[in-house]
């Protein structure tokens, strides 16, 4: 087997080997911990970038794990062009977080669990990445569910974080569930849970269009939790209340990526499902436009840039939907250096003025916090889609698909890029202009290197990741192929101008409404309120879940515990009680007993 072979093998196991010595190990030893974590994602890294300049696909072999009659599940790795760039971006920005961390959780009596569980979670996330069967990749699915709890309940003595851990996990394990179920039907059809032998065998499950969209729904509902998409998007600004750090790598640049991953990958099932493909594209345009919304009117830096996510997450799914997975992993990649770049730069103005959130109490930081302030203009202008940076070619490419397919989408499409550039410039200006508005922001400073270096890095490679040359290598030849041939599509030109008039519109709105603003002059209580989608729910669980809660409760006590277990317990008690009387040792009583039995044998006899 060829050296390239075992590079995957390398890939996956430094950081399983990194978590397991500190969990059951290392949990006293922080600062071997630290060490044995950053050198852990370090080896990923090299061994990712050796693999994406090695051979286009590597053949490395496979481990027979489970071998029954008509069932077949090994323990396997995709080397491909797909695979390669999530390769990069969960290393990458993994590593580059790793580092960050090392100032950010400096002081945290728990450093060493907090390493050992980002450990756990570039494990499972890379697992995903790499897995070449549906089993395999459920799996690592549900270890990246259990790592996400374990860093979003960090700081688990806060009952907010615990919360958030709590109803992040559960809320993923109803996508979860469907992605089971799908699982379960496209190997009951084809017989395998392989990719390859399902590509091969797809003629089995495409002759029944209704069981395929059926399907393929299902395991769309994976997507659905894990890339936080409406309706199951309520768990993803909660998880802000983890340390910054975990905000991004896991809910910027990774984790919530892994659902548009997975749909790239199994796309060879999508394309022949057109009414999946429209829900699948509605889903992630309705997801975009509502959390564009909800940015426009948070005050926590950090919920702003987690709505921000979301939105664009929908773009990706958006895109999947309208049969582009190249700009949908484009974007994806281009998203997961700004979007970590602002988490990460955020963090460091949270850590600048002791954990203050809220951006009405910040003002004035770019003259003070210089390197923090370039870099993040960086990842904004990025973001927002400003021309000849990388986030305005990867957007361009999905709304050029949308222009092509549907007119309509197209519009809320560019309406989401419209209210990205306003949220941000608010965000942008409230936060890094003007005046101080606190005691705290007059007093802030850069960070120290292990902080700025990895905002620097990020910075350049928000600003051009996007190029053409860029893509082709990072993309591969077969997705860059689809990228190039939406952009060859008619309309093009009017798709770039609309999209830079929407970037105008959206910046100059928002430079104009809070430049030099100490309050927000918009309230809108239905965007503040998050359309009131968390108190739906609660009242949903509460008139369901929770009031059989309350009659399984109230039966348990009162019949089951009370009439059938304390009464019958009570009634012996009672019969017992009784009939130890009886037993007084006093002769006399025992003949009196006697002789009323007597009487009464007697009378029964004689009257009866």
């Amino acid at each position: 087997m060829e050296s390239h072979a075992y590079f995957p093998w390398f890939i996956l196991l430094a950081p399983l080997v990194s978590a397991g010595l500190i969990q059951l190990f290392l949990r006293d030893s922080r600062e071997l911990s630290v060490r044995i974590s950053v050198g852990a994602v370090g080896v990923s890294l090299l061994f990712s970038v050796l693999a994406f300049f090695g051979p286009d696909t590597v053949k490395a072999n496979e481990i027979p794990w489970i071998e029954l009659p008509g069932f077949r599940v090994p323990i396997g790795v995709t080397v491909d062009a797909l695979s390669k760039i999530m390769l990069l971006v969960v290393t990458g920005v993994g590593a580059l977080v790793h580092v960050y961390s090392l100032v950010y959780m400096k002081d945290d009596k728990s450093q060493a669990r907090f390493f050992g569980n980002l450990s756990l979670f570039m494990f499972s996330m890379l697992g995903i990445v790499l897995a070449n069967n549906f089993a395999m990749m459920f799996i690592f699915w549900e270890l990246v569910g259990v790592s996400s709890y374990l860093l979003i309940g960090h700081w688990h003595t806060r009952d907010t974080a615990a919360a958030a851990a709590n109803k992040a996990f559960l809320t993923n394990r109803i996508g979860d569930f469907g992605f089971m179920l799908g699982i379960l039907m496209v190997w009951s059809s084809v017989g395998s849970v392989v990719f390859s032998d399902i590509e091969q065998k797809l003629a089995l499950i495409t002759a029944d269009p209704t069981y395929l969209t059926i399907a393929v729904l299902l395991i769309f509902c994976g997507a659905v939790g894990k890339s936080a998409q409406v309706p199951l998007h309520v768990w993803l600004p909660d998880a802000m209340e983890g340390p910054t750090p975990v905000s991004a790598l896991i809910h910027a640049a990774t984790m919530v990526a892994a659902g548009v991953f997975m749909l790239a990958r199994v796309s060879f099932l999508i394309a022949p499902s057109p009414d999946a493909q429209a829900v699948i594209m509605w889903v992630g345009i309705i997801t975009a436009v509502l959390a564009a919304l909800m940015a426009t009117q948070q005050d926590d830096i950090k919920r702003i840039l987690a709505y921000s996510t979301l939105s664009q997450l929908g773009y990706m799914i958006m895109a999947i939907g309208l049969a582009a997975p190249g700009p949908a992993m484009f974007h994806l990649f281009t998203h997961a250096f700004f979007k970590a770049l602002l988490f990460l730069g955020a963090g460091a103005i949270i850590h600048a003025l002791h954990h203050e959130q809220d951006i009405w109490k910040m003002g004035g930081l770019g003259a003070k916090m210089k390197w923090t302030f370039r870099s993040f203009a960086a990842g904004y202008l990025a973001l927002i889609g400003a021309p000849l940076l990388s986030g305005f070619f990867s957007k361009d490419a999905i709304l050029a698909a949308a222009w092509q397919k549907d007119g309509f989408v197209f519009l809320l499409a560019l309406l989401t890029a419209l209210l990205t550039a306003f949220y941000m410039t608010r965000l942008f200006v409230v936060v890094f202009l003007g005046q101080p508005r606190s005691y705290a922001a007059k007093y802030v400073h850069d960070g120290p290197p292990a902080m700025t270096v990895p905002l620097i890095i990020l910075a350049v490679l928000s600003v051009f990741a996007g190029y053409g040359f860029i893509g082709e290598i990072a993309l591969g030849a077969q997705l860059w192929e689809n990228v190039h041939h939406i952009h060859q599509g008619e309309g093009v030109g009017a798709v770039m101008a609309l999209a830079i008039g929407a970037f105008v519109i959206g910046t100059a709105g928002g430079w104009v409404l809070y430049k030099g603003q100490s309050k927000d002059p918009i309230l809108i209580p239905l965007f503040k309120n998050k359309f009131y989608l968390d108190e739906l729910y609660a009242a949903l669980i509460a008139g369901t879940q929770d009031l059989l809660a309350t009659m399984s409760a109230w039966f348990d006590k009162w019949i089951l515990d009370g009439l059938f277990v304390r009464g019958l317990s009570g009634a012996t008690w009672g019969s017992g009680f009784v009939l130890r009387f009886l037993q007084i040792g006093n002769l006399q009583a025992y003949a009196f007993l006697f002789g009323l039995g007597v009487v009464g044998l007697i009378y029964f006899l004689v009257f009866a």
